[in-house]
């Protein structure tokens, strides 16, 4: 089947790019700036592999990179339709082209399969409707659109659909038809409100993910080391938060000592670390004061450790 993205050379975000463009560069975006945000417990980042044997921040970055075609794709044919079915069952194909991308960047690694899913949803959801400033808007459509069936989808059920069902828990698929409620309602809140306490923007987004780690029944921690693993992440990111977050000793300690726990269990919280990403993404296109999206390099000096 030929691919449904456009084989064209990644455009770069600038104020007289087309809205498909900007959106796809900014998606592309927030999943760079997940993947080098460091320390994450569990998780690829500055560090080192974290759980993941078969990736580094080099092929997730490759990864991300590779993702902007699908990404723009996606906008682009969601422009001037309204959420159904043919909608759904199209942008779930382009989906699948994307991931065949990021195998191909990945040498068969899967890096960013679900977040595929769920920044493609917020993508769509941003020009399904007029306004990019109302995130919760964004999200709602977003789920609308999720809620439609794909009379296309794989008959071999992934990882994601097995975890599901023996722990009864949401997963993605769950999340996005609820319109992202960790994203829009844990991860963003989290966000901004420690920017307004004056936390360094690090700090701050690693509190967005410990908020969302504390919640989320992460399908990817109860696939690699089941209920032991999730209890682990949640408490352990509770704990954390309640000693003052990354931006505080204590806190950054608890964090690390997280890090080492869900290591020692071969567990990662993937599934939260891809809301992170949607939170970004949602963070930079609906913050008027946000122009373009910015992460400090730290390279060599290691400010994570105190």
């Amino acid at each position: 089947m030929p691919s449904l993205i456009p084989a064209e050379p990644v455009a770069p975000a600038c104020a007289e790019a087309s809205l498909p463009t900007r959106l796809a560069a900014r998606a592309v975006q927030a999943l760079i700036e997940e993947a080098e945000l460091t320390p994450k417990p569990g998780l690829v980042d500055r560090r080192g592999s974290g759980a993941h044997a078969d990736l580094s921040l080099d092929l997730m970055l490759r990864s991300a990179r590779s993702l902007f075609p699908c990404f723009r794709a996606i906008a682009e044919t969601s422009l001037g339709r309204t959420p159904s079915q043919p909608l759904r069952e199209r942008l779930a194909a382009i989906g699948r082209d994307g991931e065949r991308a990021m195998f191909a960047a990945t040498c068969g690694s899967n890096s960013h399969k679900g977040a595929i899913w769920a920044l493609g949803l917020l993508v769509s959801g941003s020009v399904l409707g007029p306004d990019l400033a109302d995130a919760h808007a964004i999200a709602a459509r977003a789920g609308g659109l999720a809620r439609h069936p794909d009379s296309h989808t794989p008959q071999v059920p992934a990882n994601g659909s097995r975890v599901r069902q023996k722990y009864g828990v949401n997963g993605a698929t769950g999340e996005a038809q609820a319109g992202f409620p960790h994203v829009v309602g844990i991860g963003l809140p989290a966000l901004r409100r420690a920017r307004s306490l004056g936390v360094p923007e690090r700090c701050a987004r690693l509190d967005a993910l410990l908020a969302i780690m504390a919640q989320l029944d992460d399908t990817c921690l109860l696939h690699r080391g089941g209920l032991q693993a999730l209890h682990t992440a949640k408490r352990g990111a509770r704990q954390a938060l309640k000693a003052g977050g990354a931006s505080a000793p204590r806190g950054m300690r608890l964090l690390l000592r997280l890090d080492t726990d869900l290591l020692g269990l071969n567990a990662s919280p993937g599934g939260s670390a891809d809301l992170l990403a949607a939170t970004l993404f949602l963070d930079s296109i609906s913050n008027p004061s946000i122009q373009q999206p910015q992460f400090q390099h730290y390279g060599d000096a290691e400010p994570w450790k105190i």
